[in-house]
């Protein structure tokens, strides 16, 4: 992705993304559509080759050399936040806003050929990172990698709740150099023998993956950038994919906003719509400022990400903190204000509220993300 400035030109180009996204979503991903694709969706992402080759989204951040747009960081939250509204379970966030944002960077010999299969929608990276035993810890790594035969590697280990997988043709995965504290990112053939796969449903309807690496055989060329020296850029790659979620619950947020208020505005009791309740009023309110402090902290954030690395985190934990109390704040309200039917299969304001609280554990939770701004403020 390109860094460039928020001008009026591309604010506009930001708006048509949007716009031509969310009419997409509208025709071609309507709440009844997308638990029939979803449930069918066992070897390919519903959307994904038309959000590439057919809209051109998948690469409208990607650089220019390799089919995209060359559109900035802005522009995939923008992105993000129409696909929330849409309660889109695509591979975006693994395929482009941490799988492109690693090989954009690191370069290398294979990054441009897949960067552009990526933007014409043939490709879907999966991200392999979380580990079992680590609760969403983001620094627990006990995937190792070793030296094998001809200068190759070998990978070992176990990975957690990898979403996108099944429909993955390259895994990013996150591993410690064995015998070291380093950290190396290696991208790997899906289909790899060594690799050990149990699909299932994720709570929000998308699918995921449980990986077990039995001593994976990997070419040298696996190593993405040098090896053992990723942190920095997985650690700038896992803000950007945090502030990537957070963007995409003012979306999922919103949603349910809209919809409960639709309904207490319908529902009727004693003679008239519950809407004029003042104290149901009032839990309006408070929910639409929860969702308002996180939509404003997410884009202040976005504005901080190229800082240096301890204000950008700083920034980003503070939003993902305010976007977690968010995520409850409007999902139970929601839910709550709809009665028993908004935990139903039925409705789509209980798969929001699903989707909403899995956004509140992504990429840590709401007190460890506390405890990261404290860190920070105490070494400061």
């Amino acid at each position: 992705m390109t860094d460039q400035a928020d001008t009026t030109e591309a604010a506009d180009t930001r708006a048509m993304l949007r716009d031509s996204l969310a009419r997409y979503l509208a025709d071609h991903y309507g709440f009844d559509q997308r638990r029939r694709l979803l449930d069918e969706a066992r070897l390919e992402a519903p959307l994904w080759r038309g959000l590439g080759g057919g809209l051109g989204i998948a690469g409208a951040t990607l650089p220019e050399a390799a089919g995209g747009m060359g559109g900035s960081f802005l522009d995939a939250l923008a992105i993000m936040e129409t696909l929330g509204d849409a309660l889109a379970a695509e591979p975006y966030l693994s395929s482009v806003v941490i799988g492109a944002g690693v090989l954009a960077r690191a370069g290398g010999d294979g990054a441009l050929p897949l960067l552009a299969r990526i933007a014409a929608g043939e490709a879907v990276i999966a991200f392999a990172h979380d580990e079992p035993h680590g609760r969403f810890d983001a620094t627990a790594l006990h995937t190792t990698i070793e030296r094998g035969v001809d200068g190759g590697w070998v990978l070992s280990g176990r990975k957690a709740v990898v979403q996108c997988s099944p429909w993955a043709d390259h895994l990013l995965v996150s591993a410690r150099n064995a015998g070291t504290s380093s950290t190396s990112l290696l991208l790997a053939d899906a289909r790899a023998p060594g690799i050990v796969r149990r699909d299932y449903r994720t709570l929000d309807g998308g699918w995921a993956s449980e990986l077990r690496f039995d001593g994976v055989a990997l070419p040298a060329g696996a190593v993405v950038g040098e090896a053992g020296a990723a942190q920095p850029l997985l650690e700038r790659v896992l803000d950007e994919a945090t502030l990537a979620v957070c963007a995409e619950a003012v979306g999922v947020l919103r949603r349910l906003m809209t919809d409960t208020a639709d309904y207490i505005r319908q529902r009727r009791q004693f003679g008239v719509p519950i809407s004029s309740f003042q104290v149901l009023q009032h839990r309006l309110v408070d929910m639409h400022i929860a969702l308002e402090q996180a939509r404003a902290l997410t884009w202040a954030a976005a504005a901080r990400i190229d800082a240096a690395p301890a204000q950008r985190a700083a920034a980003v934990s503070s939003a993902k903190v305010m976007t977690g109390r968010a995520c409850r704040a409007v999902g139970q309200g929601a839910v709550q204000l709809h009665g028993g039917m908004g935990m139903t299969d039925e409705l789509a304001i209980g798969h929001y509220f699903k989707r909403a609280t899995q956004i509140e554990l992504s990429f840590g939770s709401t007190d460890q993300h506390l405890r990261r701004v404290d860190r920070l403020a105490g070494a400061a």
